[in-house]
This record gives C-alpha cells, sequence and structure tokens, in this order.
C-alpha cells in the first residue's frame, strides 16, 4: 500500500525544507528549500566543516574587510550547500538573500546576481535556483526585475492576500505562504485550538490558490512551515509543499489514504481581483495585523540567524 507521502506527490511536488543533505537523500524530493536558520542548523552539522572551512578560505582569496570577508563566507556556504542539494534534487535550490536587505530593493537585486554568479561559477545554471526574497514591498519590487532578467524568484514570509496579490502581479515565479506560523498568531491571538478546515494557515492558501487560479496567473503557491501533518494533507493538491524531515518521515510512515483538496477545475467562490499600488499595499498591510507581525517577526529572526551564522564562522576562521 502507498503512504501519504507517495500519493501526495502523485498531486503535488513536494520540496524538502530543510538543509540536511541525509533527509534529503532519504526522502527523494523534487526541490529543497533553504533560508538562514536551516544554513546555520546545517553548519553546526560535523560533517559539513570541511565545506565550512572551503567557503572561509574562498572568502579570505576574495580580500576586503574581515566583515566583508565574513559576509561573502556565508554567500559561499549558502551556494556550496546549494550544490550539494542540487546533486540530489532533479529541480531547483531555493537561496535566502540576506534578511538584513528586505527593504532595500537595489541591494537585494545585487545580492542576488552575486548568488547566481558564485552558482554558475559552480556549474549551476540560474535555471535551477530561486532567489529567496522577503515579501515587503521592496522585496516585490526586486523580485519584478529579477524575473525580467530571466531570475526567479520565491517570494517567503508571506502571511497577507495583499502580499500574495501583489507578488502574483510582479510576475513572481513562487510563493511561500506561512501556513504554521499564521496558526501560531491566531492561537495566541485568540486562545482557540483549530482543526485543519478551520486553521487559518490553510483556509489563507486555499485562498491564494484559488484566487491565483480564478485570474490565470501562473505564480506557483508553495505552502510552507507547516505545523502538523494535517496541514499539509489539508492542502493536498497544492501546485507544490515545503515540509520539514520530520513531517516527511510521518507521511512516509502513513500508509492511509489522502484525497485531493485543492484543484485548479475547483476553485470556489469567485474572487475579486486585487491591483496594489505601493500605498495600497502598505494600508492593507497595516490593516492586518497578523500578517504585519509575522513580517516583521520573521524579517529579525532570519536576520538574527544570519548573524549567528556569521559569528559561527568567524570562530571557525579564528581556530
Amino acid at each position: 500500500m502507498s503512504t501519504k507521502l507517495e500519493q501526495l506527490k502523485q498531486m503535488t511536488d513536494v520540496v524538502a525544507d530543510t538543509g540536511d543533505i541525509e533527509a534529503i537523500k532519504l526522502y527523494k524530493p523534487q526541490d529543497a528549500t533553504t533560508n538562514p536558520s536551516l544554513l546555520l542548523k546545517a553548519a553546526q552539522i560535523p560533517a559539513y566543516k570541511p565545506l565550512l572551512d572551503k567557503c572561509i578560505a574562498a572568502a579570505q582569496q576574495e580580500g576586503g574587510s574581515n566583515d566583508q570577508q565574513i559576509k561573502s563566507a556565508c554567500d559561499h556556504l549558502a551556494v556550496a550547500i546549494g550544490c550539494e542539494i542540487l546533486k540530489l534534487v532533479p529541480g531547483r535550490i531555493s537561496t535566502e538573500v540576506d534578511a538584513r536587505l528586505s527593504f532595500d530593493t537595489n541591494a537585494s537585486i545585487d545580492k542576488a546576481h552575486h548568488l547566481i554568479d558564485l552558482y554558475q561559477q559552480n556549474g549551476i545554471e540560474k535555471s535551477r535556483v530561486l532567489i529567496k526574497l522577503a515579501s515587503t514591498w521592496e522585496g516585490i519590487r526586486a523580485a519584478e526585475t529579477l524575473e525580467k532578467e530571466g531570475i526567479n524568484c520565491n517570494l517567503t514570509l508571506l502571511f497577507g492576500f495583499n502580499q500574495a496579490a501583489a507578488c502574483a502581479d510582479a510576475g513572481v515565479f513562487l510563493i511561500s505562504p506561512f501556513v504554521g506560523r499564521i496558526l501560531d498568531w491566531y492561537k495566541k491571538s485568540t486562545g482557540e485550538d483549530y482543526t485543519a478546515e478551520t486553521d487559518p494557515g490553510v483556509l489563507s492558501v486555499r485562498r491564494i490558490y484559488n484566487y491565483y487560479k480564478q485570474h490565470n496567473y501562473e505564480t506557483v503557491v508553495m505552502g510552507a512551515s507547516f505545523r502538523n501533518t494535517g496541514e499539509i494533507e489539508a492542502l493536498a493538491g497544492c501546485d507544490r509543499l515545503t515540509i520539514s524531515p520530520q513531517l516527511l518521515k510521518e507521511l512516509d510512515e502513513d500508509t492511509g489514504s489522502l484525497e485531493r483538496v485543492l484543484s485548479p477545475a475547483n476553485t470556489g467562490e469567485s474572487i475579486d481581483k486585487l491591483i496594489d499600488t505601493e500605498s495600497s499595499f502598505r494600508f492593507g498591510m497595516n490593516d492586518d495585523a497578523m500578517a504585519t507581525e509575522k513580517l516583521a517577526e520573521g524579517i529579525r529572526n532570519f536576520a538574527a540567524d544570519q548573524v549567528k551564522l556569521e559569528n559561527l564562522l568567524k570562530d571557525v576562521a579564528n581556530a
């Protein structure tokens, strides 16, 4: 009998949300995603120590101040781990721009170009890389420019409908709405418990998926940040789902039946098209306390983990 993971792969592209090579070997996803928090975890795996040394040496060879070298080493590490992952997945790797650039369009574009250059120096074409950017107004504008250059983007830290609509209008390749973090906010805010069918994160992704299909947007919807397999099952049929190794394991051990929930052929009630200007986008975000708070928190946390990663590389370089 097939497992729920095998059944899910028949209707949804399954992506591994990890930088752990062994987990990727085990679960054989289509794509993989990384972020500063996942890179920090990966960098602490003993097997990655030679990779860290190699990245530090490459950064030192480029020169510059100590701080510049450490930032460069982080870029090399993100790309080096991405290259290792691409040996195992047939699809793409998502590599994230420094969260501290989330409100700087030009700097985000420059960093994206640098990451793509590093991949190409390692023999990886840009067609196998997604550049991850926070779904701020500035991040969306950076993605709009990069998409026109043929560099596909993954817009992350997406919590609100305004963010999703603006990403689609910008021609973004893929969005990552954060299901579990939306649930976290509502549980804390209301004190209520939610089932998979009432989960605000699940309902948000369903609405975005249906909106995109109704208005013929090609932007891929990839649910992310899951708290349990119930959320995943409630989004079966979504374009893509990026799933942690623990939840991949649970799905792989479950031989129950999995029904398709989302389909382009059945998108429910009509949803009016939303066209955002910068002012309407910012007001829409201001009006959505959950999206505003979770976006800000996500940027802070990713930025903090980026600093921790830099400090770890400093320690390795000075050892």
